[in-house]
């Protein structure tokens, strides 16, 4: 498993709720598509956080690189919903870093160090 981790900070003018929304609608579609297995967003609590702490923490979990790859093709190839979709969610987007993670250690290095 892989998490694809997105820090996000919203538009001055954008509502959360609304964005909230517009991401459920569109992580909803690719996970019925079996493009993700599944997905949370959190937001900061009292602003308990650094100054490098986004807004809004967006975790995506894939089984691995092919498949956070075939997500990203089937979303390149236009399908109109998806688009429509991720156009709607991502109109609120200020600013987004992200990152791509794994469980550590992961289960092929326990084993290859259980040789030694």
């Amino acid at each position: 498993m892989n998490v694809y981790h997105c820090m996000i900070d919203l538009k001055p003018t954008a509502k959360a709720l609304t964005f909230a929304h517009a991401l459920d609608q569109w992580l909803s579609l690719l996970q019925r598509e079996g493009r993700i297995l599944t997905w949370r967003l959190m937001r900061i609590k009292l602003r308990l956080g650094g100054d490098d702490c986004a807004d809004f923490l967006l975790e995506i979990e894939v089984e691995d690189l092919a498949m956070l790859d075939a997500a990203f093709r089937y979303l390149g190839r236009a399908n109109e919903e998806a688009v429509e979709l991720y156009e709607q969610m991502h109109q609120h987007i200020q600013h987004v870093d992200t990152g791509l993670y794994r469980p550590y250690p992961d289960p092929e290095r326990v084993e290859r160090m259980s040789l030694l």
